[in-house]
């Protein structure tokens, strides 16, 4: 018992010498600039450089140190977005506390506001992909993504809005490097020009991505903010055409201490108009047609992050997107041939229906000790449900003014959903290797029904229901490594793919199922600090929609109906891109040259409908060819001329083999014709910045012409001008922009499969846009760990890319 209480005594009497002999530093850290508390901000304390202990402040801004030594000590507090700060801090008998309270000052380079955005656009080339960053010179370009896309290097716009790269429109489009079961077409026109924060091209994916789209990926990064407190920016603008387009965003974010929330939503709402005239030489038949589409579109996206510490990051997010619409089309076809048989035909079409799409996707991310040794994990689900109800109503005139009227509607009722789970891992293996690995299962199903009451259809036709589902499993690795001058990466990506395709509950199947590998190679040599080359190779698939697949009527007219073939395979394609990068002392250029092999190319076909005696009417479907080749080049420049002046030309020209079936009039049989279609564009974009507050904007545009298997689609072109003035310290812009000056811009063409014809179509390409942004809020105070998150998820992510 006396030696129990004796080893107690010597313990205590121990303990309270160490305590005696020990100090205290504690302090809190603050804005300068409002005096706010800064979280999470990282305090170390360092002996003789070395560190002896680190902490980072709580949520009020308090950090503490306890039982260290009475020495001299280097105190050093830094975090992101400030400048750091050194001082000293001095322990010693006389004095065994410290208090240090430090008020950060922001660095020079910090902005104000939701949304940092450069005065002008950037252009950078990276290992795999070229990095637009959207500034206020292509926010001007118009209300939605859509509008701005014309305005990208090598990438085009028609006039439906489907997104072409490189002269191929097997492009994937990316939203935050996640796919949507939307329409690209149709999701660019609801996304707010001034929620994109930069547009990456990549033309030549690695083993990492999923190994959709021939052509390549389409990213679109749409601003993110994890600032400190409350922060928001709203945008709102008009387009002046035939009618008035409305377009309204907000985006808000409020941060505190571990949790981050964030939302925004967008509407774009108003009525397009577009007109086309369709002559058919040999019989001298005219078709005039009359589209108009009021469309009332919105989107909103909810989520939030939580920091559970400096090293787990949880996140979840959900987007909505409703589409409500009203599309009319009038055709109106004479024949001019004074064939007492023939009928003129009058038809109009109304087609009504919304669409709503619900995502939501639950993210966590695990930090490791070693910088950027990573893992996360990823869930993303997707329902899209689509009614649309079609009424038709024809009447058909005689030379002899003898007529009778057909009217009957059709019902399609559509349904995708879209489960993906992924995970992604990141291991630096040393200061000049890296290994990456990931799985994903991504599980599609479609369900379309469709209802017809047109009398010429035989009632057994009249009701069918379509499915086509699909499993994809895979998983990749690439390794890679950097040197001084040199550095490459290798890797494959493993895919298990399954299709059912069921029309009308067993009549008729189609299934396909196979394993493949799709690898990929990267070569990069620095010649210097200034210039870059790279050496790039992958191995690409198209996969058919199921618009391409399903055999349901897409779209009608009195002498064209669109089906789908459920039996097209799916086109690979072998890439082989050389890129090359210079930095100039007032910009940079960069250029590339692409060959590319097409095995089983998916194509458009447009035949004579056999069960139509008169042989006018058609059926425009799909198909695949045996073999395909392409080439092309683009080359781009962003340079600075004075200090008020910059330019952005952009040249790209692609040359491809295209193989196809065209039928002539009066033949049963198709002819294969092979052509070589070639495509060159050139764009100019120029700023003018006469003073602080005010600038102006002139961008030019040239499509050439081109030649393919079934027609050639002439030249088009046209200029915009565009001013914008700031105030408001900043946080306010006014933006003005007349797109097409002088209305050259129209789609014409002619051809002579399946006979001679020409024809062009016209849209309200002549508008004005006047919009404005505000921005407001105070916080300042970006969360590494989300911009940590952010940058990991835009670089690629084994499943959702």
């Amino acid at each position: 018992m006396k030696l129990k209480f004796f080893l107690f005594a010597l313990l205590g009497i121990i303990a309270t010498a160490q305590a005696q002999n020990t100090g205290s530093v504690s302090g809190k850290i603050t804005e300068k600039s409002n005096n706010a508390p800064i979280s999470y901000a990282t305090v170390s304390l360092k002996e003789n450089g070395k560190v002896v202990s680190g902490v980072n402040t709580d949520d009020n801004g308090d950090f503490s140190f306890k039982n260290i030594s009475l020495k001299n000590y280097t105190i050093e507090i830094q975090y992101i977005g400030f400048k750091k700060y050194i001082g000293s801090v001095i322990l010693s008998e006389n004095r065994k506390t410290a208090t240090v309270n430090v008020a950060l000052e922001e660095e020079a380079t910090q902005l104000k506001g939701v949304n940092i955005v450069a005065e002008r656009s950037t252009i950078e080339q990276k290992i795999d992909r070229k990095v637009i960053t959207v500034g206020k010179d292509l926010t001007t370009a118009g209300a939605s993504a859509s509008d701005i896309m014309s305005n990208i290097p090598s990438v085009n716009v028609d006039q439906d809005g489907k997104l072409s790269l490189r002269g191929n429109d097997n492009v994937r489009v990316l939203i935050d490097g996640r796919p949507s079961n939307i329409d690209p077409a149709q999701l660019l026109k609801q996304i707010p020009s001034t929620s994109i924060k930069k547009i990456e091209l990549i033309t030549n994916p690695s083993a990492k991505y999923n190994p959709e789209g021939m052509s390549g990926i389409i990213n679109i990064v749409l601003h993110k903010s994890a600032n400190t407190g409350f922060n928001g920016s709203y945008s709102g603008g008009i387009t002046f055409g035939e009618t008035a387009k409305y377009n309204q965003s907000l985006d808000l974010n409020y941060k505190t201490g571990k949790v981050n929330f964030f939302g925004n939503g967008g509407q774009n709402f108003g009525t397009y108009y577009n007109k086309g005239r369709i002559l058919r030489l040999d019989q001298d038949v005219e078709q005039n047609l009359k589209i108009s589409n009021e469309n009332d579109n919105y989107l909103y996206k909810l989520g939030m992050d939580y920091l559970i510490n400096d090293k787990n990051t949880l996140s979840f997010y959900t987007n909505q997107n409703k589409s409500t619409g009203n599309g009319n089309v009038i055709t109106n076809i004479d024949y001019n041939n004074g064939d007492p048989d023939i009928l003129n035909i009058y038809q109009n079409s109304l087609y009504k229906g919304p669409t709503k799409t619900g995502t939501y996707n639950l993210a966590y991310k695990h930090i490791f000790k070693k910088e950027g040794h990573t893992l996360d994990f990823e869930g993303n689900y997707s329902d899209t449900k689509s009614n649309q109800n079609a009424s038709f109503d024809t009447n058909t005139t005689r030379p002899d003014n003898t007529s009778n009227s057909i009217i009957y509607s059709d019902q399609i009722g559509d349904q995708r959903k879209l489960s993906t789970i992924n995970v992604d891992y990141v291991n630096p293996l040393n200061d000049k290797t890296t290994l990456e690995a990931g799985a994903e299962a991504r599980i599609t199903r479609t369900n379309n029904d469709y209802n017809t009451g047109n009398p010429l259809v035989p009632v057994d036709e009249r009701v069918s229901n379509y499915t086509y589902d699909t499993d994809i499993y895979s998983a990749y690795v690439t390794f890679g490594q950097k040197f001084k001058k040199f550095s490459y990466q290798l890797g494959t990506r493993f895919e298990s793919y399954k299709v059912q395709a069921n029309l009308n509950h067993g009549q008729d199947k189609f299934n396909d199922d196979y394993i493949t590998l799709y690898p990929s190679a990267y070569l990069t040599y620095n010649l210097n600090e200034k210039n870059v080359l790279q050496f790039s190779y992958s191995r690409r698939v198209d996969r058919p929609s199921i618009e391409q697949t399903k055999p349901i009527r897409e779209f009608s007219t009195p002498l064209v109906t669109s089906y789908g073939n459920p039996e097209l395979r799916p086109q690979f394609t072998n890439s082989v891109e050389v890129n090359y990068t210079k930095t100039l002392e007032k910009g940079s250029v960069t250029a590339g040259v692409y060959v590319r092999s097409i095995n089983d190319q998916i194509s458009r076909t447009l035949s004579p409908d056999p069960n139509d005696p008169s042989g006018y009417k058609q059926i425009l479907s799909y198909t695949n060819y045996d073999r395909n080749s392409a080439y092309g080049f683009d080359v781009s420049l962003n340079y600075k001329l004075t200090k008020w002046w910059d330019i952005q030309p952009s040249i790209d020209f692609s040359s491809i083999k295209q193989q196809g079936v065209v039928f002539e009039i009066n033949k049963p049989t198709g002819t294969e014709r092979s052509v070589t279609t070639t495509a060159f564009n050139a764009r100019m974009n120029s700023n003018f910045k006469p003073t602080k507050r005010l600038s102006f904007l002139l961008f030019g545009f040239y499509r050439g012409p081109v030649e393919d298997v079934q027609q050639n689609r002439h030249e088009m072109y046209k200029m915009d001008i565009g001013s914008r003035y700031t105030l408001l310290d900043n946080k306010m812009n006014i933006s003005v922009r007349f797109n097409d000056v002088f209305k050259t811009m129209k789609y014409a063409f002619d051809g002579i499969y399946p006979y001679p014809q020409t024809g062009q179509f016209s849209w309200e390409s002549r508008t004005v846009y006047l919009g404005l942004t505000y921005n407001f809020g105070g916080g300042k105070i970006k969360n590494l760990q989300r911009k940590q998150r952010e940058d990991n998820t835009n670089k690629g992510g084994g499943g959702m890319f």
